[in-house]
């Protein structure tokens, strides 16, 4: 076996580190200082650097005028953004563009995905339901008023990244026939209203209401499995910023208890610092080892390659070790930086902030503990 990246992707995660080279954590208010969003918008000018470096067409075929690369390519760059707290909808992005390409209809695919690979359409989901904690796709209902008509849709869902700032919102929805449907509605949709919600690292998000939107049949994506897919792949990249992040963190405890001096020794000297940072580095290698298989089996499911559990059991064990990972990695980080972490003219704290949101994004580590047991009752294993 050959564990190594393409030369395709070692050269994604080269252009991601030039363009994210000069992109400061701290470029924004302190989330602890500001009661609202800490901007309205993502970084735009970011955006527009990365729509350059073709990093935003990075999935889509050449075709769309992407690169044609796949997931783990995706989350090499999402492990990148996520080292500089990047603000900008980046997976979201991406992964509808990807489920676009995969299930969407021609006209739909013509009508999204050349903009979308060129950054001048911006495309994001809907995927934490009504509460957070219920499927997302239980929390609207979609109906046809006729073979081959529109599709009207009514519901409620919550904490939508990057909604005010987008042009185009995957919107997941039960018919009560089975499968769930994915409803791409633009931003300006007639019934669609948007509220302002707030994430825990102070982003702008949406609670989305929908009262009798109507969707064209064309914009609907109703093929087996597409909502699934882009949810797995929501959850996978989540995986992968938070393993960005956890590095990053830790780097900066590195760095900040090599220097700091108590009893004319670094810090970083005393074994009790030192065993909690190689903790600390176990979680993050843990963390990066569950991220490329769930990564690299959501790539081998559409080439046929099947695993003893569905793909949706390595999300699962990833999202685990994500969530419990950064977040012992930012309380770790914490504490070894001592009350210098907690100043907000030091990144550190924008840093635990973030990683919180990742840690209960799309779902906390016991509810993807949950979902695996489920896998494995349905799937014994021989």
């Amino acid at each position: 076996m050959d564990f190594t990246f393409t030369e395709e992707q070692q050269a994604a995660v080269e252009a991601a580190r030039a363009v994210f080279a000069g992109v400061a954590p701290d470029g924004v208010p302190s989330p602890a200082l500001t009661p609202g969003a800490v901007a309205d918008d993502f970084d735009r000018p970011l955006w527009a650097r990365l729509a350059a470096s073709d990093l935003l067409g990075l999935v889509l075929a050449e075709e769309h005028g992407g690169a044609g690369l796949d997931a783990i390519a995706l989350c090499l760059v999402l492990r990148e953004a996520a080292r500089v707290l990047a603000r900008v909808p980046l997976l979201e992005h991406c992964a509808t563009a990807m489920a676009v390409q995969a299930h969407g209809s021609p006209e739909l695919a013509a009508a999204l995905l050349p903009g979308a690979a060129n950054g001048t359409l911006v495309l994001t989901a809907a995927a934490h339901g009504r509460t957070g904690h219920d499927p997302a796709e239980l929390a609207v209902t979609a109906r046809r008023e006729g073979a081959g008509a529109d599709w009207l849709l009514d519901g409620v869902q919550t904490s939508v990244a990057w909604a005010h700032g987008s042009d185009w919102i995957a919107v997941p929805a039960h018919s009560g026939e089975g499968e769930a449907v994915l409803a791409l509605l633009p931003r300006a949709t007639p019934g669609l209203t948007l509220a302002d919600q707030y994430s825990t690292s102070g982003e702008r998000l949406a609670e989305l209401t929908l009262d009798a939107v109507r969707a064209p049949a064309a914009h609907v994506i109703d093929a087996p499995g597409a909502w699934d897919r882009l949810h797995q792949l929501l959850a996978t990249g989540t995986c992968a910023l938070a393993l960005g992040l956890g590095e990053a963190a830790l780097t900066m405890t590195s760095q900040y208890t090599g220097k700091r001096e108590q009893f004319g020794f670094p810090v970083a000297t005393f074994q009790a610092v030192a065993v909690q940072a190689a903790d600390r580095y176990i979680d993050l290698r843990a963390m990066e080892a569950t991220l490329w298989q769930a990564a690299w089996r959501l790539d081998a499911a559409t080439g046929g390659a099947g695993g003893p559990l569905p793909s949706a059991g390595d999300v699962a064990v990833a999202k685990i070790w994500a969530s419990e990972g950064v977040r012992r990695v930012v309380q770790t980080a914490q504490h070894l930086h001592g009350g210098f972490g907690a100043d907000t003219d030091y990144p550190l704290h924008r840093y635990h902030a973030w990683a919180k949101q990742l840690e209960l994004q799309l779902g906390p580590a016991a509810a993807h503990e949950e979902a695996l047991g489920d896998l494995l009752a349905a799937h014994p294993l021989a």
